[in-house]
């Protein structure tokens, strides 16, 4: 049921727009893989699907779908399905007949469209539901029968965009909980399109960060959280701590000191060292320091409580500004000195 999708070069310009919907981007998901697009609003996210989708001509660049061309190829016949944020469900339809749209489309009988989709709402957890109306549904019920119905016409990749982002966090979960199912039911190649870094990570194999229509950065996970390839890719996933200093030999120089590199992702020169606020330990200036770790002495300037987190301000040497992620029962308050721990294996510099 799945393909893989490649991405070459894309463009994209809308008329009379200043800047470039898409911007000679090049991706590639594996078939059966997961890969979240990243991005602020206006970054050129939903546009890309569109063009996967064939509901966009692309300027330039090639859509690929299990190696082929699907460029002359029309919406319906590219084997992509496509859920949006709002569910766009047939109001005079039944659930079922909803469901059942895309084989009644293709000609089967009503009789085993029916069958058919009465398998997809079992699968995202709505059998029993096939009678009802749309406008019995909940908000979450909805985008699973949305997804049902994109399921139900076998498509070789599935796009999501934003299709969780009006739901509360607690039917969220549930819909990444029925992702997962999905996926190891039918094992689609996905493109999820999100603005939440959390929703990524959580549900897809790779994650890919885009901007003003260029592809930022795209890797596994982890990757993107801790070895982001700029300082940009870094704050659109969270990322607190930059420390500007110069790369010489194997260490980073600044306010901080010399920094010793486990590994080097920027030349010698101007740098920026990274580390996730969460990476960042503190503990008492007596305690014995970790292996593989280096130690600054700061002060706390502040501690902003969230939820069952804590962020605490430190003031570092040369006015370097540090933040550290604790646990929301931390005992430091302002003005307390600490030992900041910095394990190696967690820094990672960019080109400054």
């Amino acid at each position: 049921m799945s393909a893989d999708l490649v991405l070459t070069r894309l463009a994209k310009r809308f008329p009379g727009a200043e800047a470039v919907a898409l911007d000679d981007l090049s991706l590639t998901v594996a078939a059966g893989a997961c890969t979240a697009v990243l991005g602020r609003s206006g970054s050129g996210k939903s546009t890309l699907l569109r063009v996967i989708a064939g509901l966009e001509t692309p300027d330039a660049g090639t859509v690929r779908i299990g190696g082929v061309d699907v460029g002359a190829v029309v919406a319906e016949r590219r084997g992509v399905g496509m859920v949006f944020q709002r569910s766009l469900l047939f109001p005079h339809l039944t659930v079922r007949d909803n469901v059942a749209f895309a084989d009644r489309v293709a000609g089967a009988s009503k009789a085993v469209a029916r069958e058919r989709a009465e398998r997809f709402l079992g699968m995202v957890q709505l059998a029993g539901y096939g009678d009802r109306r749309v406008g019995e549904l909940s908000g979450g019920q909805e985008q699973r029968v949305a997804i049902a119905r994109a399921l139900a016409a076998e498509p070789a990749v599935l796009l999501l965009d934003e299709p969780f982002s009006a739901l509360d966090p607690a039917l969220r979960a549930d819909m990444h909980d029925l992702l997962a199912t999905i996926r190891q039911a039918v094992s689609p190649t996905i493109v999820l399109v999100t603005h939440d870094r959390d929703e990524a990570a959580g549900v897809a194999d790779r994650i890919a960060v885009m901007d003003h229509g260029v592809l930022l950065h795209e890797s596994t996970v982890a990757d993107a959280y801790r070895r982001p390839r700029t300082v940009q890719v870094s704050r659109l996933m969270g990322g607190r701590n930059e420390i500007p200093g110069r790369v010489i030999g194997d260490r980073h120089v600044s306010a901080l000191g010399r920094i010793p590199l486990l590994r080097r992702a920027a030349e010698e020169g101007e740098a920026v060292l990274l580390i996730r606020q969460e990476d960042v330990g503190l503990a008492d200036l007596t305690a014995p320091l970790p292996s593989e770790s280096v130690r600054v002495e700061a002060t706390v300037s502040d501690v902003r409580r969230a939820g069952a987190r804590s962020d605490l301000i430190l003031e570092a040497a040369g006015g370097i500004r540090l933040h550290a992620e604790a646990a929301g029962t931390t005992q430091r308050l302002p003005g307390d000195r600490v030992a900041v721990e910095l394990p190696l294996a967690a820094l990672h510099v960019v080109a400054g």
